[in-house]
């Protein structure tokens, strides 16, 4: 065919290119007006500059940082949500506990979250997938209304095929469903999975982000929530997904160490409400729920944060920051990712100079290897001034958890990069009762004790190519 044939001539390839590099240069100035953060400009600006023919495409995909259209669907439905939401606020306020002027970060996080913090809840620390999963599925059996879920990832393996069969049983009960789920994170599910669940009356949507035309091929925004909850009364969040993984049944991460959280109590509809406002922009529809809370007899303090590209501000880097500023003798973090930014960075360094025992843990074996091998650059910036790093040893380290002097302590969904910083929906609990964190302290220093502290020359003693490659997964982290 002659088209197969076709050449371009020299003059014709500098127009192309030509026409690359204006439009790179359009491009351009789109980020300089409205990428977030500075490095994040910079990298994208000498990119669309330098290759505009592979950097453009990629900045249609993940150059926004924040979700507009969420924002501006939100300001346009608050009336549809808002009589519910204040509904939901005055059934809380009944066990809303005043904040010290003092407790600066308390007030900070129930501020950003937008949810207070509550007396008459209990909460129960699930360490690892089993125990974890024993209590998941004990409580969607004993279902009797509806359930509420929210996953990031759900996987069409041995544990995702019993999750479905738990869903579908609750289902033919009469026990409404309502199962949400991103569609990049769990975009293998089959349509047999998900025709199934529909079968048996199981309500599902996708988490998309693309609902017009326009914004098709951006694909930069996740629902990062775990999220259940059982009837109005007990809820789930942490770190798992719904994957064998999960269960330390992959063969190349062995145990796979993680950390989930059960919840009853008012903290249940802070959680409930958070679902709901996610369900709503998946389908536009409000489901029945219980939104009456309950006092429990343990009576421990706790707030639902919820966080997000559809925040004002960058809601998790702020709190994270605001941790280290605030903490005055220990500041522990279990992340499986560590990307700071300057801002969290320099809050660790100043947290660490000042005395503060900074301890951060992660994962010796990477499942994203990306962000494994940009962590290192951070060697040299943090262990000379303090900051301990260790790394997990038995399996791979999942749990987003945080500890805070003796006074707070955490349990999320959100890691330390940017994608939680920026770009991710996610959800983490904080709790200032004393059980709790004596709990969050004993788990913590379990893992430490299986862990082996970094040194700076784990970095500076690698070959060049290694190092190499670290620098640039580091160049090319704001931009992810």
């Amino acid at each position: 065919m002659a088209f197969l044939d076709f050449q371009f001539q020299p003059w014709q390839t500098f127009v192309l290119l030509g026409l690359f590099y204006v439009a790179g240069i359009g491009h351009m100035i789109h980020a300089v007006m409205h990428v977030r953060t500075a490095q994040g400009t910079i990298a994208w600006v000498m990119s669309l500059i330098t290759i505009p023919f592979i950097a453009m495409p990629l900045y249609w995909l993940l150059g926004r940082n924040r979700f507009y259209k969420h924002i501006c669907w939100r300001r346009e439905n608050d009336s549809r949500l808002g009589l519910l939401a204040e509904e939901m606020q005055t059934h809380l306020q009944q066990f809303a506990v005043d904040i010290p002027e003092d407790d600066a970060f308390e007030r900070a996080a129930q501020y950003l979250g937008g949810l207070p913090f509550t007396h008459g809840n209990e909460l129960d620390l699930l360490i690892d997938g089993e125990r974890a999963f024993e209590r998941i599925f004990t409580k969607i059996q004993q279902a009797k209304s509806y359930l509420c879920i929210n996953f990031y990832m759900v996987k069409n393996d041995r544990l995702g095929i019993k999750f479905q069969q738990a869903l579908i049983d609750r289902a033919r009960a009469g026990v409404k469903v309502y199962f949400l789920f991103d569609e990049i994170g769990s975009s293998k599910l089959s349509r047999k999975y998900l025709r199934e669940l529909s079968e048996a009356g199981v309500e599902w949507q996708t988490f998309g982000t693309n609902r017009h035309w326009y914004s098709r091929f951006q694909l930069n925004f996740r629902n990062h929530r775990k999220v259940i909850v059982v009837d109005g009364e007990t809820a789930f969040i942490g770190g798992l997904n719904v994957g064998d993984e999960y269960m330390g049944r992959d063969k190349h991460f062995g145990q796979w160490r993680d950390t989930h959280l059960e919840l009853e109590g008012p903290v249940v509809q802070a959680v409930q409400l958070v679902f709901l406002s996610d369900w709503y922009w998946a389908c536009d529809r409000v489901p029945e729920l219980d939104w009456q809370a309950r006092s429990m007899e343990a009576n421990q303090i706790a707030a639902i944060i919820p966080t997000g590209p559809a925040d004002p501000l960058d809601s998790w880097q702020l709190l994270v920051a605001e941790a280290a500023n605030t903490a005055r003798q220990r500041l522990w973090i279990a992340s499986p990712y560590f990307v700071p930014d300057e801002g969290v960075l320099t809050a660790l360094q100043a947290a660490a100079i000042r005395g503060v025992d900074v301890r951060i843990l992660i994962p010796e074996r990477a499942d994203h290897w990306f962000v494994w091998l940009a962590a290192f650059t951070f060697l040299d910036q943090t262990v000379p001034f303090g900051v301990k790093i260790f790394r997990y040893q038995r399996g791979f380290l999942h749990q987003k958890v945080f500890l805070i002097d003796q006074r707070l302590a955490e349990v999320g969904s959100a890691n330390l990069d940017n994608r939680s910083f920026r770009l991710n929906f996610e959800i983490t609990a904080f709790s200032t009762d004393q059980k709790f964190i004596r709990e969050v302290t004993e788990m913590l220093e379990i893992d430490f004790s299986h862990s082996i502290q970094v040194k700076p020359e784990d970095f500076s003693s690698r070959p060049m190519p290694f190092r190499l490659a670290c620098r640039l997964a580091r160049l090319l982290a704001p931009l992810l």
